[in-house]
């Protein structure tokens, strides 16, 4: 494996002083090591320098002048998956994963990446955190579909003979005919009896695009239970792509835009329902610190951020749920277990639906390997974080598996259909949403 090439003792940071990594935040690790059986990348690669203790070594080390950004240094920071796992098992609160994008955002500054690479990140960046633009590439790869262009492709091999990424990006597709156009969501949905809470939803990217039917569900589970629910039409995204992949100033552009939408719509909290949009939302603060127009701001916007079923759990509506006969298991989206710290609220809501068989998941928060676009970026790598997953589901025996962010059900999906398995996925607030439609 490689590593970062030494400097000449006596050279000057290779950070430069724009967001650098807090060196505060990089002494606080003491170099324990609990850190190394909870993160994916050490258990399954077993290199020191692909732990967060030993990313923690290379980005002190790059402080202080005595190593470069070099490729080898690059490599074990685009190991990482950011899952954050590390945090939670941390006795020192580390806070890694504010480490890892400001280290990612000097690499974007100071390295120059391969041509290929580079092309690829300017795709991403430039269709996933659009809606208008992602709509677009979803009708085509509709059609595409229908075409039968991805069965020609596949059969012949052809995709993965020009590009890894890009068959794993075709792979990823959900089957022809899973891909509903989504609907236009009411500006305002009215609650149900009385109205006990204004609430905003951040309809999201890959959410809205893909996972239509996530938001509906969850504007009808949240006006179930007494809250008028507002969709602010000029949203767009909250800046997490970009954020985790070390596009620091993009990510503030984002978060800006999104505080300003939402403070328009006055609401008393604002719902997400993908992990890694409310994680970062929730860190609006940490990454507009050093904003004096918006600091304030975005500390007032973070604390009205929940997750939906955090929401609901501190709500104790009085809904109740219809029988779903399903037997489930839950797996625990990195950005939601790890950055949101929330655990037991989902599970908790949905065994309280009768009829519902809730199984745990072992290993229930082990990255899967999507995280964000790791698995674009990284194809090879993320497979191998996919199949100890479906590994531990399969051993469940479930029906069903359910995960709260796009991103986790897209790889997991992906993972099920290569198995040829029978099993399902979907987003724990669409079962929550059938039975309370079940108990009419």
């Amino acid at each position: 494996m490689a590593t970062a090439t030494a400097l000449p003792t006596g050279r000057q940071p290779a950070f430069d002083l724009q967001d650098p990594p807090d060196v505060e935040k990089v002494l606080d690790c003491i170099h324990c090591g609990m850190c190394l059986p909870a993160c994916p990348t050490y258990v399954v690669l077993g290199n020191e320098m692909d732990s967060p203790r030993g990313r923690i070594y290379l980005i002190r080390a790059a402080s202080e002048g005595r190593i470069a950004i070099t490729p080898g240094f690059v490599k074990h920071m685009d190991s990482c998956l950011l899952c954050r796992a590390c945090e939670t098992v941390c006795p020192s609160s580390v806070q890694f994963g504010s480490l890892m994008e400001a280290t990612r955002g000097q690499i974007e500054r100071h390295y120059a990446r391969p041509l290929g690479e580079r092309m690829l990140r300017r795709c991403i960046f430039s269709l996933f955190p659009h809606p208008g633009r992602l709509r677009v590439a979803v009708t085509a790869l509709r059609l595409y579909q229908r075409m039968g262009l991805q069965a020609l492709f596949r059969g012949t091999g052809l995709l993965r003979a020009l590009s890894r990424r890009l068959a794993m990006m075709d792979a990823l597709l959900p089957p022809p005919g899973a891909m509903p156009v989504p609907r236009l969501l009411p500006e305002v949905t009215p609650p149900e009896g009385t109205r006990r809470a204004k609430v905003g939803l951040l309809t999201g990217c890959v959410q809205r695009e893909l996972f239509g039917t996530v938001n509906e569900a969850t504007v009808r589970v949240l006006a179930k239970h007494g809250c008028e629910v507002v969709v602010p039409r000029e949203q767009g995204c909250c800046g997490s792509l970009h954020a985790h992949e070390g596009e620091r100033e993009s990510a503030r552009a984002f978060a800006r835009r999104t505080i300003a939408v939402f403070e328009r719509a006055d609401v008393d909290a604002v719902i997400v329902n993908a992990a890694g949009c409310g994680s970062l939302m929730k860190e609006y603060p940490d990454l507009l610190r050093e904003d004096a127009a918006w600091r304030d701001r975005a500390a007032a916007f973070s604390r009205k951020v929940r997750d939906v079923f955090q929401f609901l759990a501190g709500l104790n509506g009085e809904a109740r749920p219809g029988e779903v006969r399903l037997t489930v298991t839950y797996h625990d989206a990195c950005h939601l277990v790890h950055g949101q710290r929330v655990r037991t609220e989902p599970r908790t809501l949905l065994r309280k639906i009768p009829g519902l068989t809730l199984v745990d998941l072992k290993e229930s928060e082990f990255c899967c390997g999507s995280a964000g676009v790791y698995n674009l970026l990284e194809p090879d790598r993320s497979l191998q974080y996919l199949e100890r997953k479906v590994d531990r589901i399969v051993e469940t025996g479930a029906e069903m598996v359910l995960s709260g962010n796009p991103g986790c059900t897209l790889q997991i999906a992906m993972g099920l259909r290569r198995r040829n398995l029978p099993i399902r996925t979907a987003h724990p607030v669409e079962v929550l949403d059938l039975a309370y439609r079940t108990a009419g």
